[in-house]
């Protein structure tokens, strides 16, 4: 999974599906589960899995109102269409992702 900046998330999200993870380094639910989506990208290979540091990325964490992390957004065509806050085991987040790409 890759790390993006702002521009790079406009660019990534603007088309298609994204699954976007806010997290902090020292956040250590955030570490849990970055290896949870990271064997998830491989599995969907037709959505973009990336991270979004919430201390290097300010304005985007305000922009979808991140309060608490992990927050995992997905996104089709730039639109918010599923979220889930906190640590979540693979098969749940995988049902948020199959839900999220029947929309």
């Amino acid at each position: 999974m890759k790390v993006v900046n702002k521009n790079e998330f406009e660019t990534i999200t603007r088309n298609g599906y994204a699954l976007v993870d806010f997290y902090a380094d020292w956040c250590g639910p955030c570490r849990a589960l970055g290896p949870v989506l990271e064997e998830l990208s491989k599995e969907y290979p037709n959505v973009s899995f990336i991270k979004v540091n919430v201390d290097e990325e300010e304005e985007l964490a305000m922009r979808y109102r991140i309060m608490s992390i992990p927050a995992v957004f997905i996104l089709k065509d730039g639109e918010v269409v599923e979220s889930v806050v906190g640590a979540r085991p693979k098969d749940a987040m995988k049902a948020v992702i199959d839900s999220a790409l029947r929309k």
